[in-house]
């Protein structure tokens, strides 16, 4: 994995599996490190993925014919804040506050329904108050008014919410193609790349991602095949998979009563508003939540399968 440079596109030459074959070469970094805690206490990832294990146990148990007919799960565009997996680790919280969420996530051949395993799964999302790492200048995040902000609208101010898509260099999603944008700083928090086990399983830890202006909430996704794991991390290959997880309206309008979500001044876009959730469920994306009801602050275990055709190449950049 090379860093900052976007996938470049398939050429029209030469079988599909050796199409592609971009260098990619990342660091290992924080592999064995501790779930960091942050200021939040409770909310802090630490503790509060005491469903890892059965939920990975369970999954592991289910027999691939049981999956049989998996629909191939809907492409998206990458958006304009994707860095080429920057750190191989599976708990990408860092210091970051927010609800913890245990992220399950399995891939499979849509036409065999075998699990595909050594694949580099990425996952990338902003944190609760709408800010991504590496971008934290550009994103629109929905942060609270300054104390000293004036009360009053100067005269001649619009009344009614902005609508359509986010402008340029606001996080989008990738509606339009998502113009990839240059890194403005050396954060990487919520963000992490990890390999996917022989039962084609890879878990991460993070948090219940916040939202901005124009997106419902979301983790963006790629998955990388054909590739080398070294001890320099992974090298070669090709992304097969592009797309976005989602949230169902019920779980977030939880999390908003929670803080700092409950402190965000941005006004959110639903599931059903949102221009990139094509609305198909399980296929587009739509995870399957477990959390406590009554207090969701204790934690949520998220979970989807995959299915994707491995030898496609679906990076993302030309949608």
């Amino acid at each position: 994995m090379t860093g900052n440079q976007p996938e470049q596109q398939q050429t029209d030459n030469g079988p599909k599996h050796k199409k592609d074959l971009t260098r990619r070469k990342v660091v290992v970094a924080g592999a064995g490190a501790a779930v960091a805690v942050g200021a939040a206490g409770t909310l802090a990832a630490s503790g509060a993925f005491a469903g890892e294990k059965s939920t990975a146990a369970s999954a592991s148990s289910t027999s691939t014919a049981g999956e049989a007919c998996y629909k191939l799960t809907s492409e998206t565009t990458e958006g304009p804040y994707y860095i080429d997996a920057d750190k191989i680790r599976r708990d990408i919280t860092e210091d970051k506050e927010g609800i913890p969420l245990t992220l399950s996530l399995k891939v499979i051949d849509s036409e065999t329904c075998k699990p595909i395993a050594n694949a580099a799964v990425d996952i990338w999302h902003c944190d609760a108050l709408g800010i991504y790492s590496g971008y934290e200048s550009l994103s629109t995040g929905g942060g609270g008014a300054p104390t000293d902000a004036p009360t009053d609208a100067p005269s001649g101010t619009p009344s009614g919410t902005p609508t359509g898509e986010p402008p340029s260099g606001a996080p989008s999603g990738g509606t339009g193609g998502g113009v990839h944008q240059d890194p403005t700083d050396d954060e990487r928090y919520l963000r992490g790349t990890w390999r996917t086990d022989k039962h084609g399983q890879v878990t991460f830890r993070t948090i219940f991602p916040g939202w901005y202006r124009g997106r419902t909430v979301h983790i963006h996704t790629k998955v990388h095949v054909d590739g080398e794991w070294t001890d320099a991390g992974y090298e070669g290959g090709h992304t097969c998979h592009t797309g976005q997880f989602f949230f169902d309206e019920e779980s977030v309008l939880a999390s908003a009563e929670v803080e700092p979500y409950s402190t965000s001044t941005t006004e959110r876009t639903t599931l059903t508003e949102d221009t990139i959730y094509d609305q198909s469920g399980t296929t587009g994306g739509l995870l399957k939540l477990k959390y406590n009801k009554k207090n969701i602050a204790k934690g949520v275990i998220g979970s989807i399968t995959m299915g994707v055709a491995p030898d496609a190449t679906n990076d993302g950049t030309s949608m």
